[in-house]
C-alpha cells in the first residue's frame, strides 16, 4: 500500500487538506460546522438539545413547572363535586344546594296549598283549626268539614298531581321531547276511553260512589293498550325516536277522542252527562276511595320507577351513549314507559284527563333546579303544587260558580304549549 501512487492512497493517508470533513481537526473545520451553528440537533451539546430533552433545571425561568400550569378541563374534572351524596340501597343521588332548596320550597308550597284548599270555601275555617284537625286535635263542625268534605278532595289533588308530574317526567326524559306528555300523545285519551266505557257499561257515576272500582281497571286497560300500539307504530330501525313517538301519539289521541265521542253519542243522556263531567277533569265529590286508589298506585309504582333511576338518567342522552354505558335501552325504555303509563292511567281514573300538569310540571321543575336532566321527584312535587293551586283557583275565582279543575289547567296549558312550539321552532327542532 505504501508503494501506490498518491492518487491510490486511502483517505486516511491523504494530507490534512484532502481528508473528509469529519476527520479534520477542529481548527480546520468550516465555520458552519462548528458547535452551535448548523450542526445536527443530535450532535449539539446538552445546552442546545430540544426543549423536550432539556433537564428540568435548564428550562427558562418564564415557563412554569408542570405542577403549576393551569389544567383547564382536567382541573375542572378533578375538582370535587358539590352537594351531598345520598344513597338508599341501589338508588343514589347527589343533592346539590339549589336542588335541595327547590325541593324544600315545592314541599312547603304543596303543604300550604293543601291547607289553603281545606281552609277556604263557602264556609271558611281558620288555619289553626285546620291544622288542629289535620293533626288530630280538631273538634266540632270544623273537624267534620275538614275530614269528610274537603280533605279527601285536597288529598286526591295532591296525589293525582304527583302521579301526573312523575309520568310526564318519564315520558319526556325517555323520548327526549318536551311535548311527549300523556295528555298530548294519547295516553290520557286511551285511559279516558277505557274509563268512559266502564262508566257507560257498568253504570258507574263520575264521582265514583260505591262502584268506582271498575273505572281504574278500564282506564288502566285503555292506557296500556294505547301505549303499546303507539310504541309498536313508532318503532323503526331498531329504535324509537321521540319525534316519531310524538307524531304517532298525536294521531292516536285524535282517534281515541273520536271513539270516546262515539260512545257518548250511543249512551243514555244521564250516563253521557256523568261521563262528560268526568272527561272535563274534575275533583268535585272525590272521596277516600279515590285517595286509596291513587295512593296505592304511588306506593307501588314510584319505588319501582326510582329503582330505574340510572336508566332514566342515561336515556336522556342518545341511545349510543346509553348502550355504551351498559344500559339495555329497549328493556329500560319499555319498563319506564309501562310504569309511567300506569301512573297516568290511575291518576286519570281518579280525576279525569286533566291537561297541562304532566306537560308543564317536568319543565318547570327542571328550570327551578337548573339541572341538565329532568328531576323525577321534583317533577312530582311540582305537579302536586300546580294541581292544588288550580283546584283552589277553580273554586274561588268565580265563586259561587265552581269551575272544574280541567278548565283551569287547560286555560293555562294552551299558551304554555304555544310557547314550547315557538321555542322548538327557534331552536330548529320543530320539524
Amino acid at each position: 500500500m505504501s508503494d501506490r501512487p498518491e492518487t491510490a492512497r486511502q483517505a486516511n493517508d491523504r494530507p490534512e487538506t484532502d481528508r473528509p470533513m469529519s476527520d479534520r481537526p477542529e481548527a480546520a473545520r468550516p465555520a458552519n460546522d462548528r458547535p452551535g451553528t448548523d450542526r445536527p440537533m443530535s450532535d449539539r451539546p446538552e445546552t442546545d438539545h430540544p426543549m423536550s430533552d432539556r433537564p428540568r433545571t435548564a428550562r427558562p425561568a418564564s415557563r412554569k413547572p408542570a405542577a403549576a400550569r393551569p389544567a383547564g378541563g382536567a382541573a375542572l374534572a378533578a375538582r370535587p363535586a358539590s352537594g351531598l351524596r345520598v344513597e338508599l340501597g341501589p338508588v343514589g343521588a347527589r343533592l346539590r344546594p339549589r336542588v335541595a332548596l327547590a325541593a324544600t320550597g315545592l314541599a312547603l308550597a304543596s303543604f300550604a296549598a293543601l291547607v289553603a284548599s281545606v281552609s277556604l270555601g263557602t264556609f271558611a275555617i281558620p288555619v289553626p283549626d285546620v291544622l288542629g284537625a289535620l293533626f288530630g286535635a280538631g273538634s266540632g263542625d270544623a273537624d267534620l268539614i275538614v275530614h269528610e268534605l274537603r280533605l279527601p278532595r285536597a288529598l286526591t289533588a295532591l296525589l293525582v298531581g304527583t302521579a301526573f308530574g312523575i309520568a310526564g317526567a318519564v315520558y319526556q326524559a325517555v323520548t327526549r321531547n318536551p311535548l311527549a306528555s300523556p295528555d298530548l300523545i294519547g295516553i290520557s285519551a286511551g285511559a279516558g276511553a277505557g274509563a268512559v266505557g266502564a262508566i257507560l257499561v257498568g253504570g258507574v257515576t263520575a264521582a265514583g260512589a260505591g262502584t268506582f272500582g271498575a273505572v281504574p281497571f278500564g282506564a288502566l286497560a285503555g292506557a296500556l293498550t294505547t301505549a303499546a300500539v303507539i310504541y309498536l307504530l313508532a318503532y323503526r330501525g331498531g329504535t324509537v325516536t321521540g319525534y316519531r313517538f310524538v307524531l304517532v301519539g298525536l294521531a292516536a289521541n285524535g282517534a281515541l277522542a273520536a271513539v270516546t265521542r262515539w260512545m257518548l253519542a250511543q249512551a243514555d243522556i244521564d250516563q253521557a252527562s256523568r261521563a262528560m263531567v268526568w272527561l272535563t277533569g274534575s275533583l268535585n265529590g272525590r272521596g277516600y276511595e279515590h285517595v286509596g286508589w291513587v295512593g296505592t298506585a304511588l306506593l307501588l309504582l314510584v319505588p319501582l320507577t326510582l329503582a330505574l333511576a340510572r336508566p332514566y338518567q342515561l336515556l336522556q342522552f342518545d341511545d349510543d351513549t346509553a348502550r355504551g354505558l351498559g344500559i339495555p335501552i329497549d328493556r329500560a325504555r319499555i319498563g319506564l314507559l309501562v310504569l309511567a303509563t300506569c301512573l297516568a292511567a290511575l291518576a286519570t281514573a281518579a280525576a279525569g284527563p286533566i291537561a297541562f300538569i304532566a306537560l308543564g310540571a317536568p319543565q318547570i321543575a327542571r328550570r327551578l333546579t337548573g339541572t341538565a336532566g329532568i328531576p323525577l321527584v321534583l317533577s312530582g312535587l311540582t305537579g302536586a303544587a300546580l294541581l292544588l293551586l288550580a283546584d283552589l283557583a277553580g273554586r274561588l275565582v268565580f265563586s259561587p260558580v265552581e269551575l272544574p279543575v280541567g278548565i283551569i289547567t287547560g286555560a293555562v296549558g294552551a299558551p304554555y304549549l304555544l310557547l314550547l312550539l315557538a321555542r322548538a321552532n327557534r331552536s330548529g327542532q320543530g320539524g
